[in-house]
């Protein structure tokens, strides 16, 4: 990990440079499929890392902090778009637009060659400028002593077990729940909304959709913090999943004062508030096996987010900006269940915890987890 994550960032930098050079569709979509590629097994990977610190009543506050980078990437993104229109477009002879990919290659590349040097990895390997001998160990004791496991090997029947267990299942379609009642936070629908008032300048329009993940950072930091010192975890997710059906409501009902519909689109990133504690949970629920915990972080980011690739051509499409009818519902029916979903997580995560002492969870659990072995229960 200590490699594996700076490498990531440094291969996506560099696709994300190369964009500012195409020349035609096919190129900007090979380079687009790179930077995806090398971008998603990023966020996972920082999850399994934070779950090898971090204990279950306080990973939520660390994963919520690392979040904070898509956010305020979000904002700094659009207000660095509307810097380059503004002042870079025809420059050394490139748009604008061009100037972005450069912009973002000089942030992103440092980031990742001194990611080594910094990056702590896991407490197995750990390698950091940072952190002495003593307090990598000081950090495996007391995930220790809160019944985390350090080391496993991945076996054939490891993997079938892996296969055979409920929360392959249930933690992938509790994540496919989550990942779309937040697709109205990435379709642009706030921005085409404000670009069909055909009352902002481009430079205008890009400033406005930033007050969108500008509130997001409250929401974020709100249910993360919230999740880890009074709310809980369901309790965390359901708080920020009411208030994005709110927010979904007003955008379905559609015919309402302007500035009900300021409001609605500024509640969007209260759908992604919640993921750091969505993947902080799991963490905690599969601290038992790194093996499996890695396999499954991977899995259910993996599949989940592949269904994100088609469900908006289905309900989000162009022809019905900016009022998706049907993709708001949609949204809406899977924050639902995300909420539902959770509650039901919380009922087998309890069942998990009240099985036997720590000591003795490790491999009990991996017997009840298996379809087929419920009479052990």
């Amino acid at each position: 990990m200590n490699y594996l994550v700076p490498a990531l960032d440094i291969l996506w930098g560099l696709f994300t440079l190369l964009q500012y050079r195409a020349t035609s569709y096919p190129e900007m979509m090979t380079y687009r499929f790179l930077v995806g590629l090398f971008e998603s097994a990023f966020f996972p990977a920082v999850h399994y890392v934070l779950g090898s610190w971090y204990r279950g009543d306080e990973i939520n506050r660390r994963g919520g902090i690392f979040y904070i980078g898509l956010t305020t990437g979000t904002l700094t993104a659009g207000l660095l778009q509307s810097a380059a229109t503004t002042h870079l477009d025809g420059i050394l002879g490139l748009a604008g637009w061009r100037w972005m990919f450069i912009i973002n290659a000089i942030i992103t590349l440092p980031v990742g060659l001194v990611g080594p040097f910094i990056w702590p990895g896991t407490p197995e390997k750990a390698k950091s400028l940072f952190l002495s001998k003593e307090e990598v160990q000081l950090a495996r004791t007391r995930l220790e002593r809160a019944g985390h496991a350090h080391s496993s090997n991945l076996t054939w029947s490891k993997v079938r077990s892996i296969f055979l267990n409920w929360k392959f299942y249930l933690f992938t379609l509790w994540d496919i729940f989550f990942w779309n009642s937040t697709l109205h936070s990435s379709t642009g629908g706030y921005i085409l909304w404000l670009k069909s008032l055909d009352e902002f300048s481009t430079a205008r329009l890009n400033d406005l959709s930033t007050t969108s993940p500008a509130v997001g950072i409250f929401y974020l930091l709100f249910i993360c913090f919230g999740a880890d010192l009074f709310l809980g975890r369901p309790g965390a997710i359901t708080l920020a999943h009411t208030w994005n059906l709110i927010g979904l409501i007003v955008l379905i009902t559609w015919d309402v004062p302007r500035s009900a519909k300021w409001f609605a689109f500024n509640t969007t990133y209260s759908s992604v508030a919640m993921a750091s504690v969505l993947y902080g949970w799991a963490n905690d629920i599969l601290k038992y096996d790194p093996v499996v915990r890695s396999f499954m972080l991977v899995a259910m980011n993996s599949i989940s987010q592949s269904t994100t690739a088609w469900t908006p051509l289905l309900v989000y499409k162009t022809v019905e900006a900016p009022r998706f009818v049907k993709g708001y519902a949609f949204t809406a029916a899977n924050s639902v269940c995300l909420i539902a979903m959770s509650w039901v997580i919380k009922y087998l995560h309890d069942r998990q915890e009240c099985v036997a002492t720590p000591m003795e969870r490790p491999e009990i659990v991996a017997d009840l987890f298996v379809l087929g072995n419920k009479s052990k229960l």
